[in-house]
C-alpha cells in the first residue's frame, strides 16, 4: 500500500502534472496532466519508475476510466533543440493543461522549478510523482505514451536499440550513433557523444 496523498489543498481542483523523456537523445518530452476524483483509491498507484511496465498500462487504462479529467501534450525535438528540454518540459505541461476538459484551479508540477500558467496557480513539489496520487497518475501517462511513440519509430530506426532505452543514452544508444550517425529524430542540441566531432550530421 503506498502513502500517497490525494490532494495538496482540498477545497479546489487540482490537477497533477509531470513529464517523460526529458534525459533523453532522441525523442519527444511527453508530459500529462491529471484531475483525479476527491475520492479516488489506488492502492498500486505509484511514481512510474517504481513499476513494472505492465503495471503502468493497467495504472493508465485505470486513469483515463476514472480521471475527472485527463490530457497528454508533447513537444517534439525540434522544439526541443530551439527553446531547450527545461522549457521544452514546461511547454508540454503547458499543452497537457490546454486540453483537460475541466479547469484546474491549482495546479501540482513535479520538480522545483515551473512556467506559470495563466490565471492557475500552482505549487512545485519535488520528487512529487512519489508523494501526490494525481502527479503519479500524470508520470504513468506521460511515460506510458512516450514508450508508445518510441516503439513507433524504433521500426523505422531499430539500429538505435529504441525498443529498449526508449531513447535514453544507454551505452548500446551511443555506440548506435557513433556507427550509423544520428537519425531525424535526434535532439541536435544534446551531447550525443562525449566528443561531439564524431557525430555524422
Amino acid at each position: 500500500m503506498n502513502d500517497l496523498a490525494l490532494y495538496l489543498e482540498k477545497n479546489r481542483i487540482e490537477a497533477g502534472c509531470d513529464e517523460a523523456g526529458r534525459g533523453c537523445l532522441a525523442g519527444p518530452v511527453f508530459a500529462a496532466a491529471v484531475i483525479l476524483p476527491t475520492n479516488f483509491s489506488n492502492d498500486l498507484l505509484n511514481d512510474s519508475k517504481k513499476l513494472s511496465e505492465k503495471k503502468r498500462y493497467i495504472l493508465r487504462e485505470i486513469i483515463e476510466k476514472e480521471a475527472l479529467a485527463w490530457a497528454v501534450g508533447t513537444v517534439d525535438h525540434q522544439e526541443i533543440d530551439q527553446i531547450n528540454i527545461l522549457n521544452a518540459s514546461f511547454l508540454a505541461m503547458h499543452r497537457a493543461i490546454d486540453q483537460l476538459k475541466v479547469k484546474p484551479e491549482h495546479l501540482l508540477i513535479d520538480g522545483n522549478r515551473f512556467n506559470p500558467y495563466p490565471k492557475i496557480e500552482h505549487t512545485c513539489i519535488i520528487k512529487g510523482d512519489g508523494k501526490f496520487l494525481s502527479i503519479a497518475a500524470a508520470s504513468i501517462l506521460a511515460k506510458t505514451y512516450r514508450d508508445d511513440y518510441m516503439l513507433s519509430i524504433h521500426k523505422e530506426y531499430s539500429n538505435y536499440d529504441w525498443n529498449s532505452n526508449k531513447g535514453y543514452p544507454t551505452k548500446k544508444h551511443r555506440l548506435a550513433i557513433r556507427e550509423h550517425g544520428i537519425t531525424p529524430y535526434h535532439r541536435k542540441s544534446f551531447g550525443l557523444q562525449p566528443d561531439q566531432m564524431e557525430l555524422k550530421f
